[in-house]
């Protein structure tokens, strides 16, 4: 299994302004993050609760073919909902895999293209993540990146028993 932490990375900090006018911190840091290659499940619709269900059909194929321990897994909603219809959104739940794993019929393969991303650790509740959506999108327009032409992407590392956070992904053009 490609160990997906092995890339350099830069601590940064932004700073957000709260509801009370207080400033405060909005950690991130910034990846390049490799090619590698994926085997996923995807569903066609609008996004929402539905795709919770696709990520565990994932996991149940994981843990049958003993990929899921210590595995990163890939939350990826291919369209933006604001230009395409939501019966046509495309929502990818991915794990990664090694380039010599052989998978078989019942799941989807593909390559993910990286690149350079900023990195947001959420704690995994639908409260916390929302939230992280709306100060992430105010911390990208005052921290000068632009967001590149790539899905924004929820990655999960390891168990989420032990490990009660997500990171949000956001794809940036080079600087």
């Amino acid at each position: 299994m490609y160990n997906f932490l092995k890339h350099a990375t830069v601590k940064m900090y932004q700073t957000n302004i709260n509801d009370e006018g207080k400033k405060e911190f909005m950690k991130f840091k910034i990846e390049t993050l490799p090619k590698y290659r994926v085997a996923y499940v995807r569903r066609v619709g609008p996004y929402g609760s539905a795709n919770i269900e696709v990520m565990e059909k994932l996991k149940k194929w994981a843990r049958e073919k003993n990929l899921l321990e210590s595995a990163t897994l890939l939350a990826i909603p291919q369209d933006n909902p604001e230009t395409t219809l939501p019966e046509n959104c495309r929502f990818d739940a991915c794990i990664v895999i090694s380039k010599d794993y052989q998978i078989d019929d019942t799941i989807s393969e593909n390559e993910f293209s990286g690149g350079r991303y900023l990195i947001y650790e959420v704690k995994h509740t639908a409260e916390d993540i929302q939230k992280a959506y709306t100060d992430i999108f105010s911390s990208i327009q005052s921290s000068g990146y632009q967001i590149d032409n790539k899905p924004i992407m929820e990655r999960y590392i390891g168990d989420m028993i032990t490990n009660p956070y997500c990171e949000i992904c956001v794809p940036v053009k080079q600087q």
